[in-house]
């Protein structure tokens, strides 16, 4: 049965000033170059297809000293209408944290929360409609959690991360559809415990394999109904559709260079 697709409201980057002079995580090579064309025209297709699919987007106004911005997902978590602002681990993205509070100031919000622990937004918090899930082990504190249980007022499930190269929560989980608690993940991400967790609280899962992980396949954004992730992850799209879902492959091959795809670059503000 078809499933129903609600309308969004994000808020994007662009990549404008996109490079890779340094290494934060394990995809970034600072001897690879970027073809900045390229990721501009890989982000405006994304962008463009949100808009199609009658969602609203959204733009911050990218700076020069800060190449990171488009993975906007980094840089607050809203739900409610309430924002749980960032604060950065790295000091080459510290300044960001600033940015987003000013554009949230400048757009009506009025309830903000500016962090004392380091959590780095929706990298590291997924929102359902009964948790807020939230990864820790590589970037966010565990200290950020009670942090956002309390000012989100949402029951927070700590997860651990244990690959390096999965050192966001949004690169090996996804919520696919929130009203009903259903996500899809890569086990191999998570410690055991963390793994058991997740196998009692969302039984009915889509787990992923380890090529579509690795094609940051779980970096993906849904709608309820339509579910746009890496065209790499060509393993996912076929159990997609049979749980009812339309999944729409994009290529964001340069922006992958930083370590980020689909939902790195997509922050989600929850009314």
């Amino acid at each position: 049965m078809p499933r129903d697709a609600g309308s969004r409201r994000y808020l994007m980057c662009p990549p404008t000033h996109f490079q890779v002079t340094y290494s934060i995580n394990p995809w970034m090579d600072p001897g690879k170059p970027v073809d900045l064309s390229l990721a501009l025209t890989q982000w405006e297709d994304l962008r463009d297809r949100y808009r199609a699919l009658g969602h609203t987007v959204e733009l911050l106004d990218p700076r020069p000293d800060l190449p990171d911005m488009v993975y906007a997902a980094n840089g607050a978590t809203v739900v409610d209408g309430r924002v749980l602002g960032a604060r950065f681990a790295h000091r080459e993205r510290a300044a960001e944290a600033e940015v987003h509070l000013e554009w949230f100031r400048a757009h009506g919000f009025t309830e903000i929360h500016e962090p004392s622990h380091i959590n780095e937004g929706e990298g590291d918090f997924a929102v359902t409609s009964t948790y807020l899930l939230a990864g820790r082990g590589f970037r966010s504190s565990p200290l950020s959690h009670a942090e956002a249980q309390e000012f989100l007022g949402r029951p927070v499930i700590g997860l651990d991360l244990v690959d390096p190269r999965y050192y966001h929560l949004d690169t090996a989980l996804c919520v696919l559809d929130a009203t009903a608690d259903e996500i899809m993940y890569y086990p191999g991400a998570f410690s055991p415990g963390s793994r058991a967790v997740l196998a009692r609280l969302f039984p009915d899962a889509l787990i992923a394999g380890a090529a579509d992980a690795a094609a940051l396949g779980l970096n993906a954004v849904s709608d309820g109904r339509h579910v746009v992730l890496p065209q790499a992850a060509v393993g996912l799209f076929e159990p997609l559709r049979d749980r009812g879902f339309e999944p729409i492959g994009i290529d964001l091959g340069e922006l992958l260079k930083g370590g980020g795809s689909v939902k790195c670059c997509t922050q989600e503000l929850r009314p």
